[in-house]
């Protein structure tokens, strides 16, 4: 039976732009496919900071210029990036298979994740979005659609929403279905768009999931065999850009614990991904990894010869 892996992209896998992303993606198809032509069963998630940003920003400035543009809410927002993410992203993926005579599909699922509406993250909203505000237009707009502005760095007021955790993914089993059908799939794009459970079926909020997060709970809930997060460094470091830097070849859980304790991974760098890995190892079956590594040598990563594999 095939190997499942997730596979969660990062951003320099990515554009800041359509065109400059489209011009990338082909580049980041081939190494994806290189675990397809090895016999993996493979599912991607990716990021879409820039992409929701740069959609957000300009619902905004056109709706903000008295246009006939609608306000565009941001779990919609989410979902435009998951489409023409994934529109590149398939396109670029299928060409490269079709190339190397490989019959195989692949398919781009707009993907709701569940977070919990009580999730402490709702209280405290940290994720910067959008348009920088004078303060007097941040306290207008705030007073007008409820949405919460914070200082940011001097460069003016700047929305923020949640993080919260993710809890389900709403469409695991059309993305089961297709990867049981030999399909590449591509998925909880941004981290899914963040939904909540009511009365009357799901509601979209605004939120934004980290992405790794969302892949770890991915990889658990259709029980793949690995978790590979793709980074711009081919392995975990310590003491990270200091003259005693030391590259990890291998970590456990307890090494992860330790290492976080002493400070060793950034918040918003290193330490989601340690903490992503250490929530699917945990909570898979004995003998599920995860792998840290970049997207250049995911295929020689899968086979020892570079990147960090934590296991429990």
């Amino acid at each position: 039976m095939a190997e499942r892996i997730v596979v969660a992209l990062g951003g320099n896998a990515l554009g800041n732009s359509p065109e400059e992303q489209l011009e990338l993606v082909r580049s980041t198809a081939r190494p994806i496919v290189d675990l397809v032509e090895k016999g993996y069963e493979v599912i991607i998630g990716h990021g879409n900071g820039p992409q929701v940003g740069m959609i957000n920003l300009a619902m905004e400035f056109s709706a903000n210029k008295g246009g006939s543009t609608p306000f565009m809410p941001f779990p919609e927002c989410g979902a435009m990036t998951q489409g023409y993410i994934g529109y590149h992203l398939q396109q670029a993926i299928q060409q490269e298979l079709n190339a190397r005579g490989i019959d195989k599909a692949c398919a781009t699922v707009v993907t709701q994740v569940v977070v919990d509406e009580r999730d402490p993250g709702f209280q405290k909203p940290t994720k910067p979005v959008g348009s920088f505000y004078s303060k007097e237009e941040s306290e207008r707009i705030a007073q007008e659609k409820g949405f919460t502005f914070v200082e940011d760095a001097g460069r003016g007021y700047r929305r923020v929403v949640p993080s919260p955790i993710p809890q389900r993914i709403v469409e695991k089993r059309v993305v089961e279905q297709l990867v049981s059908c030999g399909d590449v799939v591509i998925t909880v794009g941004g981290g899914g768009i963040p939904v909540v459970e009511t009365e009357n079926g799901l509601r979209g909020v605004a939120a934004v999931i980290d992405k790794d997060r969302a892949s770890a709970l991915l990889a658990r809930e259709v029980q793949a065999d690995r978790l590979i997060i793709l980074t711009a460094v081919d392995r975990v470091c310590i003491n990270f850009n200091k003259p005693d830097q030391q590259e990890l070849a291998e970590m456990t859980l307890a090494d992860c614990e330790k290492y976080i304790a002493e400070g060793q991974f950034a918040p918003g760098s290193m330490l989601p991904k340690v903490q992503s890995c250490m929530e699917f190892v945990r909570d898979s079956a004995p003998g599920c990894t995860a792998l840290i590594t970049s997207l250049s040598r995911a295929a020689e990563a899968l086979e020892g010869k570079t990147g960090t594999v934590i296991r429990k």
